[in-house]
């Protein structure tokens, strides 16, 4: 404790100015008794320079002595008192040992007199002055009658008129500059006590515009005028995942795309006064992961009214867009359902007949008649439009997930084995699957994430007609989720393809456009993300987030989770 409080005395301003008048007073006796030495190298006096180096050595004394008192105690100001009291012993010292009514040394005692104000204030300048001419009085006193060695000339000649003149002059000339040093030094305290007072309102001040921009809940981010990121608040962090040191002297688009447009309507509107328009732009997070922000756009203005950058507030639309985007879809989902009984008896039924009979005919068929190839191709064509109404079903009428615990990895690894020995798979084709990290246990429906994982990989492989490789890898992420990523180096997708990608008969492969829907619907109720990224010529990765234990994401932010992975790519592909 003691020892904290004595650094933070030493390291106080009276300390720090301590240091300046220890060092100050000795590079200036230094100075002056090196033109003392030259002047006295040039004096026919020979006393002029034997006093050179007495108080060289007294200055050097003197000045270890105030370094270990500074070092070593804490009354600083008691410091300061008594190495003014020693100057001025110091320079009466002078004085006396010089010619005491022409001594040069004498305006040494203005110089005392001024830097006193600096460290003890006015009443300390005028006792300081006042020590000064009675220092000076008595030094004149002394030499008048005669004390030392010092000529009594005045006394001899029997006038004295000059040098009371003298000592009058020199101590009203103490006197005044005491005065006027107090005077300045009590101006300087009134204007460090009213710095101090305005240093600590806009401290204040400060500190509760921070904490206001702090607790918004919204996204603040301000810029300069070429839109360079300044600072950003705890909840534009919070949304967007990165930290402020981090995008600092960034461009403001990494959130919100070009800007110019944008800054433009909203100056227009802040010069009209109308509202400030409201813009909405597609962002990626610190992890990847794809928001929708609405922002607006307003001047920050100096207190002259110069404009000297951007306040951007903004705030994360992506759970509302994907309610409405999930709503949307309910909406479609219902229609599908009310038409997937009347469906399935309407064409089901007349589509077995059919096949039933062509196979009767096909079989009293002899040889290879042309019409025998004809029934082919229908026998075929009954078969993808009885796939079609299957894939229409499942995905109209799912049946009910049944939870256990299973190993993602394991299952993975088997649908990929399956792969392997498919017809679908050509000999320029490879695939590979790996487990990062050991038993990936999650609470699901192992016949549906097989269906996903085998939907996944057939689209891939559709997309890879001349050839590709494709990889799939689980592991967990820094949420501590399970991540499942399929690769390819297929043809990719269009930011359109990408946009619609799960909406039912939305193909990219020529399919029936629902197996990526079905994959959708099945990660979503698994309270899942899924997340896609391609560009045209360069392949697709698609990542699936899936919680290890039920409850740990709802249904709801799953939906909106995916919906804003769906259209990540979009952004990413442009």
């Amino acid at each position: 404790m003691a020892a904290s409080e004595e650094r933070l005395e030493l390291s106080s301003p009276l300390g720090r100015k301590l240091w300046g008048l220890i060092l100050g007073r000795l590079g200036a006796v230094l100075i002056l008794l090196f033109f003392s030495a030259i002047w006295g190298r040039n004096s026919t006096d020979p006393e002029a320079s034997s006093q050179t180096l007495p108080v060289l050595l007294v200055v050097l004394f003197l000045t270890l002595v105030y370094s270990l008192a500074h070092r070593f105690t804490r009354a600083l100001l008691f410091q300061a008192r008594l190495q003014f009291a020693i100057d001025i012993l110091l320079v009466t010292w002078l004085v006396w040992t010089s010619d005491v009514f022409h001594s040069p040394y004498t305006a040494l005692y203005i110089v005392v007199i001024s830097t006193s104000s600096l460290f003890l204030g006015p009443r300390g300048a005028v006792i300081t002055s006042a020590g000064c001419a009675v220092a000076f009085t008595g030094c004149a006193l002394a030499a008048l009658t005669g004390l030392g060695d010092h000529p009594t000339q005045y006394l001899l000649a029997g006038s004295l008129s000059l040098p009371i003149q003298t000592v009058g002059l020199f101590n009203i000339s103490f006197l005044v500059v005491g005065l006027l040093s107090a005077r300045l030094a009590e101006q300087q305290s009134g204007s460090d006590v009213r710095l101090r007072a305005a240093t600590q309102s806009l401290a204040n001040l400060r500190a509760l515009h921070e904490r206001i921009v702090e607790s918004i809940r919204s996204g603040v981010v301000t810029t300069d005028l070429d839109g360079r990121i300044f600072t950003l608040n705890a909840a534009a962090e919070e949304i967007t995942g990165y930290q402020e040191k981090d995008v600092r002297g960034q461009a403001a688009s990494v959130f919100f795309g070009e800007l110019t447009d944008y800054i433009t309507n909203s100056a227009r509107a802040s010069k009209t006064r109308a509202t400030s328009p409201r813009f909405e732009a597609d962002c990626l997070t610190a992890e990847g992961m794809r928001l929708r922000l609405g922002f607006s756009i307003s001047p920050l203005s100096s207190e002259t009214g110069e404009t000297t950058g951007m306040v951007i507030t903004f705030q994360d639309l992506t759970h509302i867009r994907a309610l409405e985007e999930t709503s949307r879809r309910q909406d479609q989902l219902a229609a599908i359902g009310r038409m997937a009984a009347s469906i399935a008896h309407e064409i089901r039924n007349p589509l077995a007949a059919m096949r039933g009979s062509i196979q009767m005919l096909r079989h009293e068929m002899q040889g290879e008649a042309p019409q025998t190839e004809l029934m082919e191709i229908i026998l075929r064509e009954s078969d993808r439009l009885n796939r079609i109404i299957t894939d229409f079903l499942n995905y109209a009428r799912p049946r009910s997930a049944s939870h256990a615990k299973v190993d993602i990895g394991e299952l993975l690894h088997e649908t990929f084995t399956l792969l392997r020995y498919s017809p679908e798979i050509t000999e320029h084709q490879a695939v590979e699957d790996e487990v990062i990290g050991g038993p990936m246990i999650a609470d699901a429906d192992a016949e549906q994430l097989q269906q996903v994982f085998w939907n996944l990989a057939r689209n891939a492989l559709q997309s890879m007609p001349e050839g590709g490789s494709l990889r799939a890898q689980v592991s967990r992420n820094s949420k501590n989720r399970l991540r499942i990523t399929f690769s390819d180096t297929g043809r990719g997708m269009s930011p359109a393809q990408v946009e619609h990608l799960f909406e039912p008969f939305s193909s990219t492969t020529g399919g029936t456009g629902l197996g990526l829907s079905i994959v959708y619907q099945i990660i979503r109720e698994h309270g899942g993300t899924i997340n896609v990224r391609s560009r045209e010529g360069q392949g697709t990765t698609i990542t699936i987030e899936l919680p290890r234990e039920r409850g740990e994401s709802t249904s709801q932010e799953s939906e909106g989770r995916g919906v804003a992975a769906q259209k990540q790519t979009s952004q990413i592909s442009s």
